[in-house]
């Protein structure tokens, strides 16, 4: 049966979602090349060139006489799943692996729904209507097949897009970082006459240790010979640093990189845990300051994953959380927020982001506390509506690895949510905003139960109870509603307010 492969190329107008996550996750570095295996119409790499790296393309159909380029990044997007022969598509994927001289990234369709989808079966996938084939793999069906075919450990950067790295060191450092919770250098509360002497030179030192809650060894900062010339050593330049500063800041910033460090070592144990000598010298430098040797670190990290079998345990570590939105059975919580959560549920949403992938545009985590199950979820306009509504969600059920996916947007009655205060810190440019409506909408009594205002039509028959209206962010009272009720909610209001107020 002769199978139109090249129909399986889609005409794009903008940057393909693989490479667009991989972009994004910072991989690519000033200077590397980019090479499109199986490019189709080109799109991809037309884009990079755009952001001034060196780009080839090849394509059996639309690029066939086009050179095969070794190159630092090389793209095989969507490739492995439109090749109906099992052989060939093992080729294509060890082909582009011969072709990377960095970092590979494999991408393909992967099932999260009906596996039918009414076409006829064809050999282990399926013939469109467009006569192409379609692969549809499992996600960690998609990375075993990775694995095995390349011999290596692929790396999910999003759902069905793998990255594989030809230095181990990389690849690891690169884990890594991903747990890296960005914080600021605490700030100068003591002006001293001999900081302020040497503060140009002290910042790198103050910097270095705010990425890695350590000191400098020698040869990690380039200004270790003029700070060795000063001051004899990094301890004693450090001393003159915390002269100015709290030391308390400094505490928690290792405190924070130690649990990181444990955070990627108890994630390790989905993929191949790296050795000591795959870990880059930095890494090791890390391991060996902060946990004294990587043998304990790993009994740490290990104790640490164990503990997320005891479902009670993480309900209280819910229950101890300044913020998020804290259920019976469950805990939601913005996704922006998820790297100041506590090292624990931290791992948790992590099993499932480290082997499937977060949902591409989730802007709300919910962590289950009945079974071991991570869902993401996307609200629309989270911002700018009051109670945006449900369009995805995927739920990722961690023990066993599947994914399932629903689509709200046709939906006549689609969940809603309510607080979005308590899903954000304080720090978030509209808590104040949010927690203002979310108050008065508890003062109202429009809260008190929330079962039947989960959905749209419940809410909204909500409100025409409580003769409530909501527009942007403010409440208001409907003026067609009848006098004697609206005294009556209104007197029930203050007295909720009053009752509030004497706690």
């Amino acid at each position: 049966m002769q199978i139109d492969r090249h129909l399986a190329a889609i005409p794009r107008k903008t940057m393909s979602r693989p490479v667009r996550l991989v972009l994004e996750s910072g991989i690519f570095q000033e200077g590397m090349s980019f090479f499109d295996y199986g490019c189709g119409y080109g799109r991809d790499g037309f884009e990079v060139a755009t952001l001034g790296y060196a780009v080839g393309n090849w394509d059996p159909f639309y690029a066939p006489n086009e050179p095969l380029i070794p190159s630092d990044i090389v793209n095989l997007g969507y490739v492995i799943n439109v090749i109906e022969n099992a052989q060939e598509r093992r080729e294509a994927l060890l082909n582009a692996w011969e072709l990377t001289q960095r970092i590979l990234i494999v991408s393909a369709q992967v099932l999260i729904d009906d596996p039918d989808r009414g076409v006829m079966s064809y050999e282990d996938g399926i013939i469109t209507r467009r006569n192409t084939f379609q692969k549809y793999f499992e996600q960690e069906e998609l990375k075993s097949y990775i694995d095995q075919v390349l011999q290596v450990d692929a790396i999910p950067v999003g759902l069905g897009v793998y990255v594989i790295f030809r230095e181990a060191e990389q690849a690891q450092a690169f884990q890594a970082s991903r747990f890296h919770r960005r914080v600021k250098t605490p700030s100068i509360r003591l002006p001293v006459k001999r900081f302020e002497d040497y503060e140009q030179i002290l910042r790198p030192l103050m910097d270095f240790y705010t990425q890695r809650g350590r000191l400098p060894k020698k040869g990690e900062l380039a200004e270790e010979l003029e700070i060795r010339n000063i001051f004899g050593n990094f301890q004693r330049a450090f001393q003159v640093v915390l002269q100015v500063t709290q030391a308390s800041e400094w505490d928690e910033i290792r405190e924070q990189r130690l649990q990181e460090l444990l955070l990627y070592l108890a994630l390790a144990r989905f993929g191949q845990r790296p050795t000591m000598r795959q870990l880059s010298p930095a890494l090791r430098e890390d391991i060996r300051a902060l946990l004294g040797s990587y043998e304990a670190a790993c009994i740490l990290a290990d104790r640490m994953l164990y503990g997320l079998r005891d479902f009670s345990q993480l309900t209280e570590v819910c229950r101890g959380c300044s913020l998020g939105k804290k259920f019976k059975s469950s805990f939601v919580v913005h996704l922006d927020y998820v790297e100041c959560l506590p090292t624990l549920l931290r791992l948790y949403e992590g099993c499932a982001s480290r082997t499937v992938g977060r949902l591409e545009g989730a802007n709300v985590v919910k962590f289950s506390l009945q079974e071991a199950k991570i869902s993401y979820l996307v609200y629309g306009d989270f911002d700018r509506v009051a109670h945006p509504l449900l369009l995805e969600r995927m739920d990722v059920y961690v023990s066993r690895l599947r994914v399932s996916y629903q689509d709200y947007r046709e939906s006549d009655n689609p969940p809603i949510l309510h607080e979005k205060d308590l899903l954000v810190g304080t720090d978030y440019p509209l808590h104040e905003k949010f927690a203002q409506l979310s108050q008065k909408e508890r003062d109202r009594g429009l809260l008190d139960d929330y079962g039947p205002i989960r959905t749209r039509r419940g809410w909204e028959k909500c409100l025409e109870q409580y003769c409530s209206l909501v527009k942007g962010h403010q409440l208001f009272w409907r003026k067609d509603c009848d006098s004697y009720k609206l005294n009556f909610l209104k007197s029930q209001t203050n007295a909720r307010k009053r009752k509030a107020e004497s706690f």
